[in-house]
């Protein structure tokens, strides 16, 4: 027998829409696919299989298309699936970031532009960034063939086309390098980075990610629940590697971006990259907690702008 269950993620954003338990009536009302996956649990709980990577993708299509009216999402086989709540965190949490030196206010619309690093096959930055608060994005990405899934998105949903550009980054040692011209201004970047150092550190970590959700110890091919293609979840050097090539590449555009950003998934990284930070000459370093699925995360913010600076950022367009 089927129970209601009302308690809420306490450990999400305030302005987060996931942190009471999932409506399975209305998703399934308004993806209809999702309901072969929907199955009441132990505890009389309507859920999904997050080990099955077909129903986490079948929970997404149909979370963003409830809350986010976005239609015929999609991902090609074996790309990351991201987990929509804790990507909403990150985008709330930008928002509040913003909101310091705007006289408390939460800037919104177009002239707010964010440029994300790495947005993979699923868009899912811009995405959401876009229909919470109506900002711009640039999405970039190493992978041809996730900058073209990217485009069918935006393409079947018209409001997206002016909203979201894409660019392919086409020497992968550069992040911002080819992709920050001379003339453009970001508001900030935004970043989920590779966070292993090889693809059998990534397998490793699948393994343990399957076996928590399954508790089946001894299952030996695994299928991680969130997908993730080969620049998604590696790269030389693992996660310090590449938020530290960010850091100093950061420095060279330090005048035409009001905040840098990066998820950081392991804490001990932190003291190398403040010291990286120190090293460019940074001038405002935060560090914002917030939770990410079942573990703690959290997000790096810099600029090399002054206070005055920041205040004088105009987000209207002028």
């Amino acid at each position: 027998m089927k129970e209601t269950d009302n308690s809420e993620k306490n450990n999400l954003h305030p302005r987060n829409l996931h942190r009471s338990r999932y409506d399975f009536e209305l998703l399934i009302a308004n993806c209809p696919e999702l309901k072969a996956y929907v199955a009441i649990n132990i505890h009389g709980i309507e859920t999904i299989d997050f080990s099955n990577p077909l129903a986490v993708k079948a929970l997404n299509k149909a979370l963003l298309e409830t809350y986010y009216d976005i239609q015929n999402w999609d991902i090609p086989k074996n790309y990351l699936c991201p987990p929509i709540p804790g990507r909403t965190d990150y985008i709330h949490y930008l928002a509040d970031l913003l909101a310091e030196t705007n006289n408390g206010i939460i800037p919104q619309g177009s002239s707010v532009l964010g440029l994300d690093i790495g947005t993979g096959a699923n868009c899912i930055y811009p995405i959401l960034g876009n229909a919470i608060y109506d900002w711009s994005f640039v999405g970039t990405d190493i992978d041809e063939k996730a900058i073209e899934n990217c485009s069918k998105i935006i393409e079947a949903n018209p409001k997206l086309i002016d909203a979201i550009s894409l660019q392919q980054q086409t020497e992968s040692r550069f992040i911002f390098k080819n992709i920050i011209t001379p003339e453009d201004r970001f508001t900030f970047t935004i970043c989920n980075p590779p966070f292993h150092s090889s693809a059998e550190d990534a397998n490793q970590s699948t393994v343990r990610k399957v076996s928590n959700l399954t508790k089946e110890r001894k299952k030996t091919n695994p299928v991680l629940n969130f997908g993730g293609h080969n620049a998604e979840l590696w790269c030389d050097g693992g996660e310090i590697g590449f938020v530290t090539q960010m850091i100093y590449e950061s420095a060279k555009f330090a005048m035409q971006t009001l905040w840098f950003t990066t998820l950081v998934s392991k804490r001990e990284n932190l003291s190398s990259i403040y010291k990286t930070l120190n090293k460019v000459n940074a001038s405002s370093i935060k560090t914002i907690d917030m939770a990410q699925g079942q573990k703690t995360s959290r997000i790096v913010a810099w600029t090399f702008l002054s206070e005055s600076q920041q205040k004088a950022w105009k987000f209207e367009i002028e």
